[in-house]
Order: C-alpha cells, then sequence, then structure tokens
C-alpha cells in the first residue's frame, strides 16, 4: 500500500505474543499498529473514554490480555472507540467478549477454531485416561517415598462408552483418538453430524441417553447461557455410578460443588479437570480429592499450538485490513452478515 503510516489504519494488540511477532511487524505495511503490554480494566476504560485509541479499526486480543482489560462486556464495548470494526481473538472460547454486544454495536468477531483441536484433544484423553486409572494416587506417592501408595485397582478403556458432549473440532478430534483405546463413541450435539464428518461411526444420542448410558463422558462445548451449569446435581444423580468426567471446554459448564459432591459420593470414579469455574481459583474439595486429577488451564500448552493461533489470529487482522472481512468469524457475527 502506498501510503504514508498516517493514513493507514489504526491496530490495536492487546497482550505479547510469543512466536508470530513477525506475522504483527509485517501488518506494518498495511497498519499503524499499536499495543498494550501492561495496565488494568480501569486504565483502559479510562484511555478508551478519553479517545486514547479513537481511530483504530481492528483489534487483536490474546487470551491473557483479560488481565489487563478484564473481560470485553457491555461497558467495555460501549467504551470502544467508534471507529473500531473488528476484534481478533487468540483462542478458539470467545466468552471473554459479549459476542452479542459486539453485534449490537456493529462490531464482528473472529476466534481461532481448528488451531486448538489436536492439543486440548490430546490433553482430553490424558486427563481421561489418567481419571480412569486414578494416576495421581500412586504419581504422589512415588513422589513422597511410598511406591504405590494406596492406589488400588483402576480401569481400562476398553469397551467402555465414550459419552463426547460437543462434537465440534474437538470433541471430533476427542472421538478419533479415543477410538485407538477401543472406545464406543455416542455424543450429543445441537445436531446428528451429517456421515462425511463422522468417519469413527459415533452414535448420535439424547442428552439424557448420554448422561444415563456413559462410562466416561468428555466435556467440548462452548460457553454460553445455555450452556452454563449444565451439568449438576440432577444431572450426576442421571450418571451411572463410577462414571468418569473430564472437562477442558469451560470450568461454568459443570457446577463444581456438585461435582464435588459427586466424587466425595463414588458416583464419579474420577475427573480429570483443565477449567473450573472460577478461575484460577479452583474448589478445596477438588484440590483435595486424589481421585480428580488437575491442571491449570494448559490445554493448549504447547510451542506448536500456539503458534497456530497467534497465526491465525493475525492471519484474521491481516484480512480484515485488506478485505474487510474475517476469515474466521464467530457465529454471532456470521448470524448478523445473513
Amino acid at each position: 500500500m502506498s501510503v504514508s503510516e498516517t493514513s493507514l489504519p489504526a491496530v490495536l494488540l492487546l497482550g505479547e505474543l510469543l512466536f508470530a511477532n513477525s506475522e504483527w511487524e509485517a501488518l506494518a505495511t498495511i497498519g499503524k499498529l499499536r499495543q498494550v503490554k501492561d495496565g488494568c480494566r480501569k486504565q483502559f476504560l479510562s484511555d478508551c473514554r478519553s479517545g486514547v485509541y479513537d481511530g483504530v479499526v481492528v483489534i487483536s486480543r490474546t487470551y491473557d490480555s483479560v488481565q489487563l482489560t478484564g473481560r470485553f462486556d457491555q461497558e467495555l464495548v460501549d467504551a470502544l472507540p467508534q471507529s473500531l470494526q473488528f476484534i481478533s481473538h487468540n483462542g478458539a472460547g470467545y466468552d471473554q467478549i459479549d459476542a452479542d454486544a459486539c453485534t449490537a454495536r456493529g462490531i464482528s468477531i473472529s476466534n481461532t477454531p481448528g488451531a486448538v483441536d489436536a492439543s486440548t484433544a490430546n490433553t482430553a484423553i490424558y486427563l481421561l485416561l489418567g481419571a480412569l486409572r486414578r494416576i495421581h494416587i500412586p504419581t504422589l506417592a512415588l513422589r513422597s517415598g511410598q511406591w504405590r501408595g494406596h492406589m488400588g485397582l483402576g480401569h481400562d478403556p476398553e469397551g467402555k462408552t465414550l459419552g463426547i458432549l460437543g462434537m465440534g473440532g474437538i470433541g471430533s478430534a476427542v472421538a478419533r483418538r479415543a477410538l485407538a483405546f477401543d472406545f464406543k463413541i455416542q455424543y450429543h450435539n445441537r445436531h446428528p453430524l451429517p456421515p462425511d464428518q463422522n468417519p469413527f461411526g459415533a452414535t448420535y444420542v439424547d442428552f439424557e441417553t448420554l448422561l444415563r448410558t456413559s462410562d466416561a463422558i468428555s466435556v467440548h462445548l462452548p460457553l454460553g447461557e445455555g450452556t452454563r451449569g449444565l451439568i449438576g446435581k440432577r444431572e450426576f444423580t442421571m450418571m451411572k455410578e463410577g462414571v468418569v468426567i473430564v472437562n477442558t471446554a469451560r470450568g461454568p459448564i459443570i457446577d463444581e460443588e456438585a461435582l464435588v459432591e459427586a466424587v466425595e459420593s463414588g458416583k464419579v470414579f474420577g475427573a480429570g479437570l483443565d477449567v473450573y469455574e472460577r478461575e484460577p481459583e479452583v474448589s478445596e474439595g477438588l484440590v483435595d480429592n486424589e481421585n480428580v486429577i488437575l491442571l491449570p488451564h494448559v490445554g493448549t500448552a504447547t510451542y506448536e499450538t500456539q503458534h497456530k493461533v497467534e497465526s491465525l489470529a493475525i492471519a484474521n487482522v491481516r484480512s480484515a485490513l485488506e478485505k474487510g472481512t474475517l476469515l474466521t468469524p464467530v457465529s454471532e457475527t456470521r448470524k448478523s452478515k445473513l
């Protein structure tokens, strides 16, 4: 673009990149680059309202930038510059952003679907197998000089029915991996998958059937009003005795207090969690229970995945600047364009 820098549209990066810095810097030929690396929500709101970011057309935000701005809720969306047209979110789940508030303002949003599928699915399988074997108990025992400790026996995956809640990209990646361990796969989704998207032959069932008949349940749903608290005391009551629960999606989908009760009662044999209801806070009942494997939301924490995610987020910025469209718009944005 043969235009002066002052006439270029402004792009604001919230947070810091680990791998895609060259892709970000390459945008300097088509956009005026700005970045926020530190601060707090109060400061960001004040700067937005005082015109510091006037002229910004695209915001690219990292997942951890929520520590700098807080959630993109109605208050923050109302304060964003009137020039803003696009938000490129670095991550598959975008519950940090009030998509409806953005849509009402005409702001389009993109996320990074696909880029996180493999690493999140790998984490889910790790947690699933670990929970079946209650692997946390002998691991801690060995490290404390007690050899196996009081580990007891676990379960093999062969022949077990795995219920997948949400058969999108990540759920499908879990299904493909689970087949290698001879799980029988069933799933619940908003709609059954067409045959060409179900090469693993998973059986579609309704939500209640999945709860009642699965030996293990893996959660891969987005967080929204329809899924918040989806699994609570009533749902745990429906499940098989000794069920295994895995959640690598979003913590608030499962009522944590109800999960603690279910694990303590033995209803849930084991749980594998990478996400929590009130992150970074984790319920004491989960921390203290050795039948629960805990990870601190690190499902996508690999070199390869983070590079893919950052690169896709920056590619969305480039597409917005060059073509006025996003490569991977979220569903709310897609619907608003119909």
